[in-house]
């Protein structure tokens, strides 16, 4: 027997000892520039197939492996590519692999504007991405400040973090300040944070970036035409932390002092990793305490938000949950008064880097003007800001169906809220003018006017305004004063917004040798309501605002509160706005990439939209009752509730365009590629067009879809030293419906003109460039020049008064298009080595007209920003930041004349020149602030 075993044994052994030593592994670390490892980095060994990711130390391993040659390279967020033969015979192969940083990350696989993934080398669009260090600087101050870094777009962040305005190209002319964001979408992994907009509705107010989110990807232009729900302007997609192998996190503490050491507190967290059976989790989330960058007497931001995702990997794909959960307050400023048309100062003793000139905080309810009959009340508080709610939650998967087809899903439902309780405009407003008693809803208020402090209770002023409609001046009867002789033309704006939302995207791709084939459809469901009460505030025009309790106490006659207690005046009878809408959206799109040879390829795509709009809004009468809302005859400031008159005027229509997109993309080598393209896309008109432009009259016409046409030619090259993006690009934006916000002093009404359609054209070169000399030093330079045309543009001009038969309308065809520099730029450099870190960068905008008429310029600016971090252990770092270093007083915008109701568009030639001295309403960029953080790592 032993006989015969024997052999059979020895047969064996030596089959088992060549399979051991037949088979081998191959291990490395993998580091960033500094000799520190990276984690995350994704690791493909080929043929085969295999994957991994590197752990927390940096380290990788693939156990048994065959004899033989394999092909190794691996991928890392802000590093070039790493390619490597390895020939693995008899011994282990053990590697220490070094990745060079890629500043302008064109070896970086992307997603937003591709119907695949593709690294931005070989994308044939015009695309950007902020990840990293980058992404961390620019985290205090909100959405469009942080894209500021972006070349190309231009972002007005001076209100703060809502109330922002972002556009690229000169496709720009609808993008007012109470809707910046018309052209673009601001997306969340992939998905509109938003479907709709409309005035004091914009997808900032719902999104807050912190340290969940793990890369910004921003397209402009182009390919935006066919991917993006109704935004052929750009998109700007957040993209959320994905799994992790192992467990860790992050703490990040922040706090600082802005303008007039102004505190401001942050917490950011994050945490996850594999709970199991190939499942991996991950949340984060912040929140803050902002007492803002410019003098209020309230904390201007409180809040923050949840986030979290759930993912299950499998051979074939992936399914994940995702969710979000956002409850914030904040602000916005609105403008600062200014003299000296050619070279602006603040003026009545403001400042342009702390005056905020808001109403101060106080509480009060005010008649619900939807249920007079059931005594509703509303409560107005402007310390309360904007108000924001997001509850969102979805679900995505991606599927390997076989045979190279595969099938990408992505649904959100969303129900959000945004409860504005602010002040709108804050002009002044003359004692001698009869706007400033007869804006409180009495009728005759003459006589002698009393001015009381609403806090202290203290009488500021007497006067008398007996002769006032007959030209004369007011007399001060005492020895009290108002600042300025006047008092701010303000109102209390509070408008409740509330959607509810679900989107989904799905996308079906082949591929064959010559092919890449993409097609699927896009839905988007939004119910939505909006309701918009306003009232006049009595309040002193300072640049520490204060509230004024007006009466009118006449000898002999009963005293008239013209105002309430708290100094609101006019209740409910500047504005009144309820209405409601259902909007559906429905895309079809298809694109393939064709491969003409092994380095030159066309990417042809197609989108049929369909958007549907049906809704209504009330027609507006006001409350009539002997001594109004309370009947009391002597309190005039309830005398003018608006109220619905229970007619309501309904509109019900859809838009469908076909937009469509062709490039070609010539690889040169592995490292330079140029691309063209061109598309055709369109924009219908949101839902501000119904709500804004028809008051008390029926809605008995369609909006004008506009039409963006772009063609762009792009270069993108990489060498060990220098990497550069460049693009030159035409658009031309057609049918641009534009409606200004009109006042009627005389009866104290507000309407819009009538909508004039125009058209304008914008040629220019953006380009993004670094230059990495040394392994820790990096220079970047990016920004654009561009001439921005107004080629068919008309002005309504009502003369200020509701009656048509003074109405002209204005042509300022052929003028430059306002708001828009001819340069913009960021200047950077940026150091890293051992322990310490550090950057300065320079951001420049150029002059800008400040209206369509060219008769106002807001001047350019410089903006400095640095910052210099230590790195104390392997899990603790520390890095102090300064904006706006040297305290730059530049204007982001202009309102126009410092009238109440004046737009940009008033301050025409003929006004300034009549007018030299008169004062205007410039918005100035946020001052300086210092902070200081601490970022612990897990």
């Amino acid at each position: 027997m032993q006989k015969v075993l024997l052999p059979y044994s020895l047969l064996i052994f030596f089959i088992f000892h060549c399979y051991v030593y037949g088979q081998n592994s191959v291990s490395g670390e993998v580091k960033n520039s500094l000799l520190e490892p990276i984690v995350g980095a994704h690791i493909v060994i080929e043929p085969g197939n295999h994957s991994t990711i590197s752990n927390f130390q940096g380290r990788f391993e693939f156990p048994n492996l065959k004899l033989g040659e394999y092909l190794l390279s691996i991928s890392y967020l802000g590093a070039k590519k790493y390619w490597e033969k390895i020939k693995l015979k008899k011994e282990d192969v053990q590697l220490v692999i070094v990745l060079d940083d890629d500043v302008l990350a064109l070896q970086t696989v992307v997603v937003t504007g591709n119907f695949e993934p593709r690294s931005k080398l070989s994308s044939a669009t015009s695309i950007s991405t902020l990840q990293g260090k980058d992404l961390m600087d620019g985290l205090l101050r909100g959405t469009a400040d942080l894209l500021q870094a972006i070349p190309g777009t231009f972002t007005d962040a001076s209100a703060g973090e809502v109330f922002t305005k972002v556009y690229t190209r000169g496709i720009s002319a609808s993008a007012e300040d109470d809707m910046g964001w018309y052209y673009v979408s601001l997306e969340e992994d992939g998905l509109p944070v938003s479907l709709v907009q409309h005035s004091y509705y914009g997808p900032d107010i719902f999104y807050r970036s912190d340290v969940f989110t793990d890369r910004v990807e921003a397209i402009r232009g182009g390919g935006a035409a066919i991917t993006a729900l109704n935004a052929p302007g750009g998109i700007y997609n957040f993209i959320s932390k994905g799994p992790s192998d192992v467990f860790g996190g992050e703490v990040l503490l922040q706090g600082g002092l802005q303008g007039n050491n102004n505190p401001m507190f942050r917490v950011d967290g994050r945490f996850g990793g594999p709970i199991g059976n190939n499942w991996f989790f991950s949340f984060g989330g912040h929140y803050r305490k902002d007492e803002g960058a410019r003098n209020t007497d309230f904390t201007f931001s409180k809040g923050g938000q949840l986030r979290f995702n759930l993912m299950k990997k499998h051979e074939k794909g992936f399914i994940k949950f995702y969710g979000k959960l956002l409850d914030d307050f904040t602000n916005r400023y609105t403008g600062v008064a200014a003299t000296q048309w050619d070279d602006p100062i603040a003026a009545y003793g403001q400042d342009f880097n702390t005056t905020a000139l808001l109403m101060p905080a106080f509480s009060v309810d005010v008649p619900d003007g939807r249920r007079l009959s059931e005594g509703a009340i509303g409560r107005f508080d402007p310390s309360q800001g904007v108000h924001a709610q997001d509850k969102a939650f979805g679900v995505e998967f991606l599927q390997d169906l076989g045979m190279d087809w595969s099938v990408r899903f992505n649904l959100k439902y969303s129900h959000k809220s945004a409860n504005w309780q602010t002040a709108i405009s804050n002009a002044f407003v003359s004692l001698d003018d009869p706007l400033a008693y007869f804006i409180s809803g009495a009728q005759f208020p003459l006589g002698q006017v009393v001015f009381n402090e609403v806090v202290s209770g203290e009488e500021l002023a007497r006067l008398d305004n007996s002769g006032i409609l007959s030209g004369e001046s007011f007399e001060y009867i005492g020895t009290g004063t108002l600042p300025y002789d006047a008092i701010m033309g303000t109102a209390s704006w509070l408008k409740q917004n509330k959607s509810d939302e679900w989107m989904n995207k799905i996308t079906i791709r082949k591929m064959t040798d010559n092919h890449d084939i993409t097609f699927g459809l896009g839905l988007g469901f939004s119910n939505t309501s909006l309701f918009t009460q306003g009232s006049f505030g009595y309040v002193t025009y300072e640049p520490n605002p204060r509230m004024l309790q007006v009466t009118l106490e006449n000898p002999g006659q009963p005293m008239i509160a013209l105002s309430d207690s708290n100094g609101l005046s006019n209740y409910g009878g500047l504005f009144f706005d309820n209405a409601r809408a259902d909007v559906a959206q429905v895309a079809f799109f298809a694109n393939d990439r064709c491969k003409l040879s092994d380095r030159l390829h066309i990417d042809i795509g197609l989108r049929y939209e369909s958007m549907g709009h049906k809704g209504s809004k009330d027609q507006a009468v006001p409350f009539e009752r002997e001594g109004g809302y309370d009947g009391n005859p002597i309190t005039d400031y309830d005398n003018g509730i608006l109220m619905p008159s229970g007619e309501r005027d309904s509109f019900d229509f859809k838009y469908d365009y076909l937009s469509y997109s062709t490039a070609l993309n010539y690889a040169v080598n592995d490292h330079t590629s140029i691309f063209g393209r061109f598309s055709s896309g369109n924009k219908a008109p949101e839902l501000n067009y119904y709500f804004n432009n028809f008051s008390g009259v029926p809605i008995n016409q369609k909006g004008q879809v506009q039409e963006i046409n772009q063609l762009e030619m792009g270069f993108k090259g990489q060498t060990n030293q220098f990497s550069v993006m460049a693009t030159a690009f035409w658009s031309q934006l057609r049918n641009i419906g534009i409606a200004d916000f009109q006042f009627d002093p005389d009866d104290g009404s507000v309407f819009y003109a009538p909508v004039q359609f125009n058209d304008s054209r914008t040629v220019g070169i953006e380009w993004e460039s670094a230059y990495t000399p040394l392994s820790y030093l990096a220079f970047t330079f990016n920004g654009s020049l561009q001439n921005a045309k107004a080629t068919q543009w008309t002005v309504y001009d009502a003369s200020d008064s509701v009656d048509r038969s003074d109405d002209v309308i204005l042509d300022y065809s052929g003028n430059t298009l306002a708001f828009n520099p001819k340069i913009m730029f960021n200047l950077g450099v940026a150091y890293n080595k051992d322990k310490w870190n550090g950057y300065y960068r320079w951001q420049f905008m150029g002059e800008r007209e400040g209206n369509v008429g060219n008769a106002f310029q807001l001047p350019a600016y410089s903006i400095f920003n640095t910052g210099v971090g230590f790195q104390i252990n392997n899990n603790l770092s520390a890095h102090l930041e300064v904006t706006n270093l040297f305290n730059s007083g530049g204007l982001a915008n202009f309102f126009g004349p410092n009238n109440f109701g004046a737009s940009a568009n008033s301050a025409t030639a003929d006004y300034i020149q009549a007018n030299p001295d008169a004062s205007f309403i410039v918005v100035p960029v946020l001052p300086r602030g210092t902070y200081l953080s601490l970022d612990y790592k897990f």
